[in-house]
């Protein structure tokens, strides 16, 4: 192999180290912010408002974590395509 192949391969997964660990602050965030917004008197088990709750915050988080990504990967492209 050739330096630049694998210091493409090292960028590679770097960046997919980077997306696991990015994945599992998101849901920590995630669980922990849609938890607390929805839930005001925890129980044994949910109503089923905050049920829907829960479920509509958990797809604004994941919708918004993936515009985020998106961009991200395209700026690494970019900075990548250019050097």
């Amino acid at each position: 192999m050739d330096n630049e192949t694998i210091k493409k391969s090292i960028m590679q997964q770097i960046l997919q180290e980077a997306n696991s660990a990015n994945a599992r602050t998101l849901m920590e965030n995630m669980n922990q912010h849609c938890f607390d917004s929805c839930v005001p008197k925890p129980g044994s088990s949910l109503g089923s408002g905050e049920q829907k709750c829960v479920s509509q915050c958990m797809e604004k988080y994941i919708a918004a974590w993936n515009n985020v990504n998106a961009a991200y990967i395209r700026r690494l492209q970019q900075e990548m395509g250019e050097k």
